[in-house]
């Protein structure tokens, strides 16, 4: 394989200068940057492939080391496509900065910048949590007590809505049956309630 020195300092200078441009706060420095950058790996993949051979048409009569590699051309052509979407990305980026603030710097965001300046400990995620003994954990007698507090719960609701039920039926002022029918939902949810703990 042939090394042309030239071509792989004029690599190296395109690298340099295109890694110095994308460090720019400018997104036009940027976009310089990456079009440099991009350039340099398309020169890198060409050089890669070897010298300039035969082009790659298949003829009985020439062996096969007197061909072209195909593929880094085609990688190369691959990478063009992608440098112009990219490009374009970043050219609308730089579009639409300066119709917003009429200015393509890249400012410094306040909420990284009072993250990047607080204490790494977060009381909220990273204080340890304290054990806590689900209602089916722990030993016979809580577990007793809580039944005893359920079925005190649905007794206490179950004389409630009796209670509803007569007033109901005893009064006939509109305002009274209201209040009673909320007060009957009030109870039923609270039933419901005592029935998801029950199970």
């Amino acid at each position: 394989m042939i090394i042309d020195l030239s071509l792989i300092l004029v690599m190296g200078v395109l690298y340099a200068v295109g890694v110095y441009l994308v460090l720019a706060r400018t997104l036009t420095r940027v976009l310089l940057g990456l079009m440099l950058i991009s350039n340099a790996t398309n020169l890198l993949i060409v050089h890669a492939g070897g010298p300039a051979l035969l082009p790659t048409f298949y003829e009985k009569d020439i062996p096969a080391d007197q061909y072209t590699d195909p593929l880094p051309q085609a990688l190369t052509l691959t990478a063009i496509v992608i440098g112009a979407a990219m490009v374009a990305f970043v050219l609308g980026m730089i579009y639409r900065g300066w119709v917003l603030a009429r200015a393509d710097e890249i400012q410094d965001d306040d909420e990284d910048l009072r993250v990047a300046t607080s204490d790494h400990f977060d009381t909220e995620e990273d204080t340890p949590i304290e054990d806590d003994e689900s209602e089916f954990e722990g030993d016979e007698e809580s577990r007793k007590l809580q039944e005893e507090e359920l079925q005190d719960e649905q007794a206490h609701l179950h004389a409630g809505q009796e209670k509803l039920r007569r007033a109901q039926t005893s009064t006939d002022n509109p305002d009274e049956l209201i209040n009673l029918a909320y007060k009957e939902h009030n109870l039923a949810e609270k039933e419901s309630a005592t029935r998801g703990k029950e199970n």
